[in-house]
């Protein structure tokens, strides 16, 4: 499955000009000219990597970067900066960003930089999922030692709240009650020992009930 793409950043002639590249690199892309828009499609959809420009009118890139990383969303980010020197390549970095790229580049670096920081997050996710689940293609899976893996049934919130709380587990994630409330149920279905408990002010996380050192007392989903 091809991944998805999301390029924010708010020079018109540059987003329209790596959108089309990329595209052209059998990329997904959505694109978005200002961080507020860029949180508008990530509260609707889930994308495997940002491709985010730092210094945009309105809420610039480092702000929407750390904003992002506070939600607890760990999407894969590369951020793009005409600003050079080692200070802002640590700000960068230092605030979530898995690669810094000074402007101008190259497209065929950023496709490199792209796959390689998207196989990076591959294999994270696989070695983070807790047992008994597995995440491939943009679907998770439910794996037992003698049959084929079976999907589950999600919706898209129900997916990026599982994501989000699994990359890695034992993140705290936000979402509605009601999506919690249904991503629960499903997981409980197929998977008893997995169980998603309420962070009171904070939002939701999943929890092995079977692990040693967990406490599942707290507030169900």
């Amino acid at each position: 499955m091809n991944k998805t793409v999301l390029i924010i950043d708010d020079d018109d002639m540059l987003r329209k000009t790596l959108a089309h590249g990329l595209r052209d690199e059998n990329f997904n892309v959505l694109t978005a000219d200002s961080a507020e828009y860029g949180f508008d499609i990530l509260a609707r959809m889930r994308v495997d990597a940002i491709v985010l420009d730092r210094m945009m009118t309105g809420m610039d890139g480092l702000e929407m970067l750390k904003k992002l990383r506070a939600s607890g969303d760990m999407t894969p980010v590369i951020m793009l900066t005409a600003m050079t020197g080692a200070e802002n390549t640590i700000d960068g970095l230092g605030s979530g960003a898995d690669d810094y790229m000074p402007k101008p580049f190259q497209l065929r670096e950023l496709v490199l930089r792209l796959n390689n920081i998207l196989k990076k997050n591959a294999s994270v996710e696989t070695a983070r999922m807790p047992t008994g689940l597995v995440f491939n293609e943009d679907e998770f899976f439910v794996k037992c030692p003698n049959c084929a893996p079976k999907m589950i049934a999600l919706s898209g919130e129900e997916k990026k709240l599982l994501q989000n709380l699994t990359h890695p587990m034992g993140n705290i994630a936000p979402a509605s009650p009601m999506v919690a409330k249904r991503l629960r149920s499903k997981l409980n279905g197929v998977l008893s020992e997995l169980d998603i408990i309420t962070i009171r002010g904070r939002g939701y996380k999943l929890i092995n009930i079977n692990s040693a050192g967990e406490k599942p007392n707290k507030d169900k989903a």
